[in-house]
């Protein structure tokens, strides 16, 4: 029996919208002490996903499966029930979130950028797959939802079918959210409720494609993901080419020294994070090249400097014993030609003085 309601409880939460899925806390520390410390990134990094997967240290997939091509990282949703998530495991304390992406076509289907903190601050980019012009922007303090008049839509060119740069530059005083080169929104601390709504404790990020339009969900929800998704009419891909994070806190870890979610109670850890440790570690033959010491990169170009400059005198010397053969070659053709046409002179010379027939000559000459 307690299986079975186990298997109830996963399926009933596969049906949920992802959207609850990317606005989740495992342990909120403003209702206890006890929340494990956040790995911070505590530095800026770039993440190329063209033909290459995220790198797992870095990056949980917290539900179904991200597709790496050489387009970039696909969400794609084939039916009811996909929605691929990912989500960094380090955090940031301030700073620059900038996805290069395009987002995913059809009704009811919502692709997004999230910046969520344990407490859960918010900060959002949402794309309807029906709406070809504008881009929604939102945010969110504290979990706080107790009105949903903070979403702003600016207008984007066809951003289902090209790529478009979408970034958040994050501080103690203000939310900018940048489309391409151009700021679009600026939210101040004090505008959203006297600072108590402003989003100011470490995020991580969270990327994902679900079906807001899902018979499930509430009627408020399909509406807004504008209708009932067809997916007899997909797939349906989000496509990310890259991530660009930067931490303005240089730290280890982040924590919260108590339970008011105040940006000024956050403590730091000092030393190297786990993910500057990982993406400073080797990865494949690049990565090892970077783990060797400089005497080894010395040794080794030197061998190999030495290597190429023998190949390049070998090949300089086949050319030059080339170029020898050729000249003696062409010599001995333009000496065969002149003593031809030195015979057809003369053969001509002896024709015109009647010395011998002409079917003399040839019979001689050939």
């Amino acid at each position: 029996m307690a299986s079975f309601t186990l298997f109830l409880f996963a399926l009933l939460f596969t049906l949920l919208p992802t959207a609850f899925g990317q606005t989740w806390t495992s342990c909120n520390p403003l209702n206890t002490t006890n929340c494990p410390v956040d790995n911070a990134l505590g530095t800026n990094a770039t993440f190329n996903w063209n033909g290459t997967m995220a790198d797992s240290k870095l990056w949980n997939t917290t539900a179904g499966t991200v597709q790496w091509t050489e387009h970039g990282g696909e969400f794609i949703i084939n039916g009811r029930g996909d929605s691929p998530t990912i989500q960094s495991t380090f955090y940031i304390f301030f700073g620059v979130v900038s996805v290069i992406m395009k987002a995913a076509t059809g009704q009811g289907v919502v692709s997004s950028i999230v910046l969520e903190s344990d407490d859960l601050d918010e900060v959002d980019w949402e794309f309807l797959g029906g709406n070809q012009t504008h881009v929604e922007t939102n945010y969110f303090g504290k979990g706080n939802t107790t009105s949903y008049d903070r979403a702003i839509y600016y207008p984007v060119a066809n951003p289902q079918n090209e790529f478009h740069n979408y970034t958040v530059h994050w501080t103690s005083a203000t939310i900018e959210w940048w489309i391409d080169d151009n700021m679009v929104r600026t939210l101040k601390y004090e505008d959203a409720v006297g600072g108590k709504n402003f989003p100011q404790t470490p995020m991580n990020i969270r990327l994902g494609i679900w079906a807001g339009g899902d018979k499930a969900n509430s009627n408020g929800t399909i509406e807004w993901a504008g209708g009932l998704v067809d997916y007899h009419g997909g797939p349906y891909t989000m496509t990310v080419q890259e991530v660009y994070v930067q931490d303005f806190t240089s730290g280890k870890e982040y924590s919260y020294g108590d339970e008011t979610g105040d940006f000024q109670s956050i403590k730091v850890t000092n030393g190297t994070s786990k993910a500057v440790a990982e993406i400073s570690a080797p990865h494949g033959v690049s990565g090892h090249w970077k783990a060797l010491s400089n005497t080894a990169h010395i040794a080794i170009i030197a061998s190999a400097s030495g290597s190429a400059l023998l190949a390049f005198l070998a090949i300089i010397f086949c050319c030059i014993k080339q170029r020898r053969a050729g000249r003696r070659e062409f010599a001995e053709i333009e000496a065969q030609r002149e003593k031809e046409a030195a015979e057809l002179v003369e053969y001509k010379r002896q024709m015109a003085a009647g010395n011998f027939s002409q079917s003399s000559s040839m019979n001689n000459r050939f």
